[in-house]
């Protein structure tokens, strides 16, 4: 009975000091891997960062697995993930393979239904991000556009612009 709720406090000990080391890695890795893996997430960066946890919940509290096989795990997620935002970020199809492309629901004033229903986003979900932006007439917006980390993006309408945000974004205009 006693080993379910202690087992000794050299296992105890191990967590301490590989959890310790573990986070240090971690942190490590994360910093030289640059400020785009703490990003906004999408689902490729929620993807690692999930991996990430495992990876470090499985070097704490598994004897099986060693600390360098654990950093050597989370060394490899990041350089795939700043390998992949690499190309995305000089590749338009590898940046629409990992990150999507953004939605619009709404423009100038028009609920944009077909859209609205392959995001799976309701009307009430856009009309309160409106309200949230401190809008009360739906009338008096340009644009809402469902981002590619999943935010609800929500433009007012403004004078004539010669460059608009929208540009690129799939939807009527």
């Amino acid at each position: 009975m006693e080993a379910y709720f202690f087992n000794g406090w050299g296992n105890l000990l191990r967590v301490i000091v590989v959890g310790i080391l573990a986070y240090a890695a971690l942190v490590f890795f994360l910093r030289i891997s640059g400020n785009r893996t703490l990003s906004k997430m999408n689902a490729f960066d929620l993807i690692v960062t999930v991996a990430l946890g495992s990876t470090l919940a499985t070097v704490l509290l598994s004897k099986n697995v060693a600390l360098s096989e654990g950093a050597v795990a989370m060394a490899l997620l990041i350089s795939l993930q700043f390998i992949i935002t690499w190309f995305s970020v000089r590749t338009a199809w590898v940046r629409r393979l990992v990150t999507g492309e953004p939605l619009m629901l709404l423009y100038r004033g028009e609920f944009i239904t077909t859209s609205m229903r392959k995001a799976r986003v309701t009307q009430d979900e856009v009309q309160s991000a409106i309200r949230g932006s401190g809008i009360a007439d739906v009338k008096a917006v340009e644009a809402v556009v469902l981002e590619t980390d999943g935010s609800i993006s929500v433009i007012k309408q403004n004078a004539e612009s010669s460059h608009s945000s929208l540009e690129g974004i799939r939807g009527p205009r």
